[in-house]
C-alpha cells in the first residue's frame, strides 16, 4: 500500500499555513493556529479520524480570525485530497450519528470529487473561547470545496454550544475515517461505475 501522506504550504499577504498529514496514522497531532479553541477542535479531529496531523498557521489575527480559519480549511482540504491520490480502493462514503452529551450531530460524506456543502448547525453564542461561531461554517465549507466532497452536517438537537461544535468535529472525523478507509475487496478499483472519482 502506498503512503497516503501530504505536505502543503500556502502563503498569502494575510496568512501562512502549512499542513502535514498521514491518513493512515494513529491520531498524533501538533497544532498551532493562534486560536486556542480551533486548536482544540483540530486535535479532536485528529484523534477521532486517526489522521496524524501537523498544522502551523500564522495569520493576521490583529484584524480578525476569518482569514486564518478559512485558510486552514483550504489547506486541510487540499492536503486530504492530495493524500487520497487516485482514490482506488477507498470506501468512498461515510456517515456518523454522534452523541455528545445532550447533543446529537450527524455527518454524511461522499468523496465523489464534487463539492456540495450542507450546514444545518446553529449556535446561541457569538463566540466559543477566542473563536467566533460563525466561522465554523466557513471552515468546513473551505474543506468541502478544496477536498471535492459532499459534506452534510446536521444538528438533530442540542443545547450547549461547546458540545454542539465538538460533536460536529468528531462526527466529521469519524465519517471521514470511514469514507477514506480502504476496502481490500476493491484492491485497485474505484467505488464508481463512472471509472473516476
Amino acid at each position: 500500500m502506498k503512503n497516503r501522506t501530504s505536505k502543503i504550504a500556502r502563503t498569502t499577504k494575510e496568512t501562512g499555513i502549512s499542513v502535514e498529514l498521514n491518513l493512515d496514522g494513529i491520531g498524533k497531532y501538533k497544532i498551532s493556529s493562534g486560536i486556542g479553541f480551533l486548536d482544540h477542535m483540530l486535535e479532536l479531529f485528529s484523534k477521532n479520524s486517526l489522521i496524524d496531523l501537523k498544522i502551523n498557521a500564522k495569520g493576521d489575527l490583529q484584524v480578525d480570525e476569518h482569514h486564518t480559519v478559512e485558510d486552514i480549511g483550504i489547506v486541510l482540504g487540499q492536503a486530504i485530497k492530495q493524500s487520497l491520490g487516485d482514490k482506488k480502493g477507498i470506501t468512498r462514503y461515510g456517515s456518523m450519528l454522534l452523541p455528545m452529551d445532550e447533543c446529537l450531530v450527524e455527518c454524511a460524506i461522499d468523496l465523489s470529487g464534487r463539492n456540495y456543502f450542507v450546514w444545518n448547525i446553529g449556535f446561541t453564542r457569538k463566540n466559543l473561547g477566542d473563536m467566533p461561531t460563525e466561522l465554523f461554517e466557513d471552515f468546513f465549507k473551505a474543506i468541502c470545496e478544496n477536498l471535492g466532497a459532499n459534506i452534510h452536517l446536521n444538528l438533530r438537537y442540542g443545547r450547549n454550544n461547546h458540545h454542539i461544535i465538538e460533536g460536529v468535529f468528531k462526527a466529521f472525523a469519524r465519517a471521514l475515517k470511514q469514507a477514506m478507509s480502504l476496502d481490500p475487496r476493491l484492491k485497485d478499483s474505484l467505488p464508481s461505475t463512472k471509472g473516476i472519482l
